[in-house]
């Protein structure tokens, strides 16, 4: 019986996009350990492999959208993201069929995109079936800019035309309509809890087990040293972060290196997250039901239906940009500990039944 390829695709826009990949992928190697999967992304390699473990998984370095560009992990930088997708609509017809002769030769029986369009298109011209796997698709993100310059009107078509393409989107919670792919299934929590380890956590860190424990969620924040003197007299609070993100020698700000205890169990360890809301991050508080202090995210279309859901399944509180750069955080911590629980509930299991839908089209 011949071994299926799968060549899966990861735009580098967020590490949420990883997270959910590797859940899919770790699900699917699970039941189907002989299938050979290779991931193309610019998401770092080791990451990847810190979540899945198989030596039939290859990682690529590859990048086939934009995403956003980020000035940290709240700001974007709208004008500089039109500039990179203008670049890339021209390098479009090249990347396609360069991609599609890579399908071909390496024999590929199905591309996923999370949630490039260059390679639905490249699948379409080296005729192989193409799943997207997304809660937005590009098209939806930039029209939310093309009253301020036209020319992201260019954007939004070209991925739309890509998006056409698809033979199907597994359409993940805390998603729009994404009516521009022609067929979907609306898929459970891929998210699964991660294992509390505190005690553990604790001797690694010589954080205090006894306080209360908060996992800041960030993969860069700009705190100046007024913003960490403010953070380091909640002395009744210990904040973790997942290293590269790190402040040396602040006596309650813990940096855990995610190869000694993976980001899930980190955060199922923790007390409450702070974070923005991003599609991972929600995923992750929904299955280990840990309560939300977010902060806004301006000029970026997802962020609204973000927090319109993460108020729907998260104990929550909002906490002002302005206060979170500046350190601010006890207002928001303790409104978070009165918040009401919340009205309902998401099922899980949507990685395993991902992993079945994609080897069925394999």
């Amino acid at each position: 019986m011949k071994k299926r390829h799968i060549a899966y695709y990861v735009t580098a826009h967020g590490y949420g996009h990883g997270v959910r990949s590797c859940d899919v992928l770790g699900a699917l190697l699970a039941a189907h350990p002989g299938t050979r999967v290779t991931v193309t992304t610019d998401l770092p390699a080791d990451f990847l492999r810190s979540r899945v473990r198989s030596e039939n998984l290859v990682v690529r370095p590859g990048t086939f959208d934009v995403g956003m560009v980020q000035r940290d992990s709240i700001r974007v930088d709208v004008a500089a993201t039109l500039c990179h997708v203008l670049d890339l609509a021209e390098d479009r017809p090249r990347l396609i069929d360069y991609e599609a002769e890579m399908l071909r030769g390496e024999n590929a029986d199905l591309v996923v995109a999370d949630i490039p369009s260059i390679p639905i298109e490249a699948a379409a011209a080296a005729g192989i079936p193409a799943v997207a796997v997304g809660n937005f698709s590009w098209d939806w993100i930039y029209a939310a800019y093309v009253d301020r310059d036209p020319r992201w009107r260019a954007a939004v078509r070209m991925f739309a035309e890509g998006y056409r393409k698809t033979t199907l989107l597994l359409k993940l919670p805390f998603s729009p309509a994404m009516a521009v792919f022609p067929k979907h299934v609306d898929m459970p929590l891929l998210a699964r809890p991660g294992r509390a380890r505190r005690g553990e956590l604790a001797r690694l860190t010589g954080a205090d087990a006894a306080k209360r424990w908060v996992l800041l969620s960030f993969t860069a924040l700009d705190w100046n040293a007024a913003a960490l003197d403010a953070v380091e007299r909640l002395a009744d609070h210990e904040f973790f972060t997942v290293k590269p993100l790190e402040w040396p020698g602040r006596k309650n700000i813990r940096a855990v290196e995610r190869h000694a205890i993976g980001f899930a169990d980190v955060l199922a360890s923790c007390d409450a997250v702070a974070t923005k809301p991003g599609y991972g991050i929600l995923s992750e508080c929904v299955a280990n039901a840990k309560p939300m202090v977010y902060a806004d995210r301006a000029d970026f279309a997802e962020y609204a239906l973000l927090e319109r859901e993460l108020k729907r399944y998260l104990k929550n509180a909002h906490i002002p940009q302005a206060d979170l750069y500046a350190g601010h955080l006890g207002p928001a911590l303790a409104a978070i500990e009165s918040a009401p629980a919340p009205a309902e509930t998401l099922a899980g299991g949507g990685a395993e039944k991902a992993a079945e839908i994609l080897m069925a089209l394999a």
